[in-house]
């Protein structure tokens, strides 16, 4: 009588399981799948409620725009099946716009070690068009000491070429072997970091105020806001002009552009404001312009 039931039962589960296969079927993206792995019905029917999440979830990634979009489970990533000597698995596969901001966060971080290790003997010398910059920051090395006021530099020019890098090297050498303390600050990060959580803002602007030397780097890359402009980046640098401190930019703006760059808020223009950011510039730093190839390739 047991067996009965029970044989029964399997028998309504496997009823069960074809009447659900053959509505999935219906559907051709479903078929493409199963097709594409080469999956027998046994395998079809036993996984199918997963294999139409994975139909699901791609076809949301068909709709989609950007990670700010997605619908998946799991953000960025599709449930995929694959099946290994005859046994069907699931894994996370990630999509175009997941795997560019991993690229994006290794490229990130390949640069973050290259700038943490750059030392001046490191430098290119073979491209004649950085030597003036380069020449510039072996002799601010020569004259450093901590009780001496040096003025900073607005390094400026074509992209990718070297500006973060070389300041980082001089920044490298000041610190191991002159006690200098110094800073490397993203300019629109900065800013997106703030906003994000305003809790920060006091303590990262006395910090960046203070910190004895600073790099301000992609200056002209954010977008500006009279927020960003006047209470940030105008307090910053009113402080350290006040204080004698140094302080340096990298931008792909000359001083000129940066002007009309920072005179443009969102539906206005402000050109006295502009103008004293940029003389607080002018009065803290020298200008050099780098117009050199590529590195970044």
């Amino acid at each position: 009588m047991m067996e009965k039931l029970n044989l029964t039962l399997s028998e309504k589960i496997e009823k069960e399981l074809e009447k659900n296969l053959q509505e999935s079927l219906k559907n051709p993206e479903f078929c493409k799948l199963v097709k594409r792995i080469k999956l027998n019905k046994e395998q079809t029917k036993k996984h199918n409620s997963e294999l139409m999440d994975t139909v699901e979830e791609l076809n949301n990634c068909s709709n989609c725009k950007g990670l700010f979009m997605c619908k998946n489970k799991l953000e960025g990533n599709v449930l995929y099946p694959s099946l290994d000597n005859d046994t069907l698995k699931f894994i996370y596969m990630p999509c175009k716009y997941q795997k560019e901001l991993i690229q994006k966060e290794l490229e990130k971080q390949n640069s973050l070690n290259e700038l943490k290790n750059a030392r001046m003997k490191d430098i290119d010398l073979s491209d004649k068009k950085r030597l003036k910059a380069i020449k510039w920051l072996k002799e601010f090395y020569d004259k450093y000491e901590p009780v001496n006021t040096l003025k900073g530099l607005y390094l400026h020019g074509s992209f990718g070429s070297g500006k973060t890098f070389l300041i980082a090297a001089l920044f490298n050498e000041l610190e191991a072997k002159k006690h200098a303390n110094t800073e490397i600050v993203y300019f629109p990060e900065l800013l997106r970091n703030m906003k994000e959580d305003f809790s920060l803002v006091e303590d990262k602007l006395n910090y960046l105020q203070n910190v004895d030397i600073l790099l301000i780097d992609d200056i002209g890359a954010e977008n500006v806001t009279v927020w960003g402009r006047d209470e940030i980046l105008g307090t910053i640098l009113q402080y350290r002009m006040n204080n004698k401190l140094t302080t340096f930019f990298t931008s792909n703006l000359t001083i000129e552009e940066l002007e009309r760059h920072l005179s443009l808020t969102k539906g206005s223009e402000d050109t006295v404001k502009a103008r004293r950011i940029i003389e607080r510039i002018k009065q803290l730093m020298d200008d050099i312009e780098i117009v050199s190839e590529n590195r970044r390739k």
